[in-house]
């Protein structure tokens, strides 16, 4: 180990440097060397961004494919000439990389050992296996599916600045109802920025209480372009945790994205989505004349039944002549009324005849009769008398005849015996 001019021994460790007793540079550059040679081989992923060739070797930058985030690597002759051919600016790509620390100039190179492209099979079958194991936790099932609002307050819209896409949709909501309101978000719709701005967008806009409905919409393009950015395992979790209906509007009929699977409704184009989000006005307009005419219509009907009923009911003789009820009635009480007098009249000749005979029984035993006969009553001290020896010569008599009374004076007495 060398040893400064001074004679004192360097630090063995970095934490022992000090001002007065400093490494030489090229210890520095040997340790990290050392260090960074005993890093295994790493395969990463990424797409080209960066490709060209000098001397035979490939020079070439990769850039992440989630966040914003870059790496120059170099592939040597040797291994430049082995790569596939299919591998240039754009291409997404996984390579064997291994870092390398030359230490004159102090510069670390990441040294491609091998490079392949990634096949959109793989890319497909990837996207694929993430459908089937979110499907597994049951993100994509009907109930969680929530309803569109029949007429959206406001529209937000997420899609790339001034794209197709958006003029699509506005242009196809105003034609079908011009009152419309957006709230549009503009956001990355290629690369791999797409995840985390649209992301960033959907939350803003489920946080708008005047937002009822947000439409995700972007045009048709590469199948890599479309399918693969939208099937972003964190934007599908984001999709399927907001309370705002989600409306999936990537136009690619011949595969689609993970999030047509987790989003509320999955539009096949944005003008498909235009025409689900919001109602044709001239449709309801037609609707709302055609049902008027319906229910005209059938209040007509109801008339015209409830009129024919009551020309039936009018028809009935009860009521075309309502006299008769009271003509029969009057019939039956005439023909009561009658049988009524005549049963009182045989009743009171019956009654009559009774009396008369009974008024000539009496009047046979009543003592007029008697007088009337010649007879007569003395009474003597208002006793009637019934034998002279009651009475002495000289008493009074009071002499009851059929007509009249007589006063009169006894002036003799006989008695005679009965028998």
């Amino acid at each position: 180990m060398s040893e400064h001019t001074s004679g004192t021994a360097q630090p063995q460790q970095a934490a022992d440097t000090t001002p007065e007793n400093p490494w030489p540079l090229s210890r520095l550059s040997d340790n990290l060397k050392q260090y960074i040679e005993r890093v295994s081989p790493t395969w990463v992923e990424g797409q080209l961004i960066e490709h060209r060739v000098s001397r035979g070797h490939a020079w070439m930058t990769l850039r992440d494919l989630d966040v914003e985030m870059s790496l120059p690597v170099v592939a040597w002759s040797r291994t430049a000439q082995t790569l596939d051919p299919s591998i240039k600016e754009g291409a997404r790509v996984v390579a064997l990389v291994k870092p390398n620390f030359y230490t004159k100039t102090g510069r670390l190179t990441m040294i491609v050992n091998d490079m392949r492209p990634v096949g959109i099979g793989e890319l497909l079958a990837r996207v694929e296996r993430l459908r089937r194991a979110l499907a597994e936790e049951g993100l994509f099932a009907p109930e969680r599916k929530k309803p569109l609002p029949m007429l959206p307050n406001r529209i937000g819209l997420i899609t790339g600045r001034d794209s197709d896409a958006m003029h699509d949709v506005q242009r196809n909501v105003w034609l079908r109802w011009p009152a419309a309101e957006f709230e549009v978000f503009h956001a990355a719709m290629q690369g791999p920025q797409v995840s985390s701005e649209v992301t960033a967008a959907l939350y803003a806009l489920d946080q708008n209480p005047a937002v009822d409905v947000i439409v995700i919409a972007r045009g048709g393009g590469a199948l890599e372009e479309v399918i693969l950015p939208f099937s972003d395992e964190a934007l599908i979790r984001a999709v399927s945790g907001v309370r705002t209906p989600v409306v999936s509007a990537i136009g690619h009929e011949a595969d689609r994205p993970v999030l047509d699977d987790v989003a509320d409704f999955r539009a096949s184009t944005p003008t498909d989505a235009a025409k689900t989000i919001v109602p044709d006005a001239a449709m309801e307009r037609a609707g709302i004349s055609d049902v008027r005419l319906r229910m005209a219509q059938a209040v007509q009907r109801l008339v015209d039944v409830q009129a024919h009923q009551i020309q039936q009911l009018r028809s009935r003789p009860v009521l075309a002549q309502p006299e008769t009820m009271i003509t029969a009635r009057r019939d039956e009480v005439r023909q009561l009324l009658a049988r009524i007098r005549s049963t009182f009249a045989h009743q009171l000749h019956r009654a009559t005849d009774h009396v008369g005979q009974l008024q000539a029984r009496v009047r046979s035993l009543s003592p007029q009769q008697t007088l009337n006969r010649g007879y007569a009553v003395v009474q003597h001290d208002d006793a009637i008398l019934r034998n002279a020896g009651q009475v002495t010569v000289g008493d009074k008599l009071d002499i009851l005849v059929a007509a009249g009374r007589l006063t009169a004076t006894a002036t003799s007495v006989t008695e005679t015996t009965q028998e």
